[in-house]
């Protein structure tokens, strides 16, 4: 039963079923009984049947159960990414802040240099993320297909709260921003302010026994801020 479930499909099973029941009613009809080796193929069949059922079965709750891992995963993994991209930035802004507290454009490890850069473009702090108008932020939402179709052709006020419930995140458009501000427009919550020369750094690798990088720029590569 178990090789004949593993070496046919489904389809192919049904259609050996088919065929051994039209030879069962022949022979009834003509012998006025079924020969028995006739008989117990079309048992094994049968049972072969309800086995391939079961692993079809238990395959998709394998899948089932894979799918919902690998979801939660990628949900703990974009937190994981987010909380090491805050570090990398909190890392940056103390460096910056070391180099700018003693004037200083750079500071050499055994393997990296550490080095601040003129930047002319404009910088936004977001003083209270609250009070930024949605208009001014990018939302990551999931919504359900029916209920966005819906909002799409009428947004009543009780589709409106479903939409605002489904949003699972709200930061600000830094973008929209400073293009609001160019137009004389005041942005609650946030502010442009045109650093003259606020800092960048770039990382410079060498390689083991004080050797630069053989690359193209010498291992160094500008990290914006």
């Amino acid at each position: 039963m178990a090789s004949i479930a593993e070496a046919s499909s489904l389809f192919e099973i049904d259609v050996e079923l088919d065929r051994l029941l039209e030879e069962i009613e022949g022979q009834v009809k003509t012998e006025g009984q079924a020969a028995e080796d006739l008989v117990a193929r079309f048992q094994q069949f049968c049972e072969a049947h309800g086995e391939k059922v079961d692993r079809i079965g238990r395959f998709v709750r394998i899948m089932e159960a894979r799918e919902q891992y690998c979801r939660s995963e990628a949900a703990r993994l974009t937190d994981r990414a987010r909380a090491a991209a805050g570090k990398v930035e909190r890392t940056k802004n103390m460096v910056l802040y070391y180099l700018l507290s003693r004037d200083l454009k750079k500071i050499e490890g055994h393997q990296f240099t550490l080095r601040a850069q003129k930047n002319s473009q404009d910088s936004v702090r977001i003083t209270d993320e609250a009070a930024v108008p949605n208009s001014y932020c990018r939302i990551d939402a999931r919504i359900d297909g029916v209920v966005w179709e819906t909002v799409l052709s009428l947004l009543p006020d009780e589709l409106s709260k479903s939409l605002e419930s489904s949003v699972q995140e709200t930061r600000p458009d830094t973008d929209a921003i400073k293009a609001a501000v160019m137009q004389n427009e005041v942005v609650p919550g946030a502010e442009v302010r045109h650093l003259p020369s606020p800092p960048a750094w770039s990382v410079q690798s060498q390689l083991p026994g004080g050797h630069k990088s053989p690359t193209g720029d010498r291992g160094v590569s500008d990290l914006r801020i």
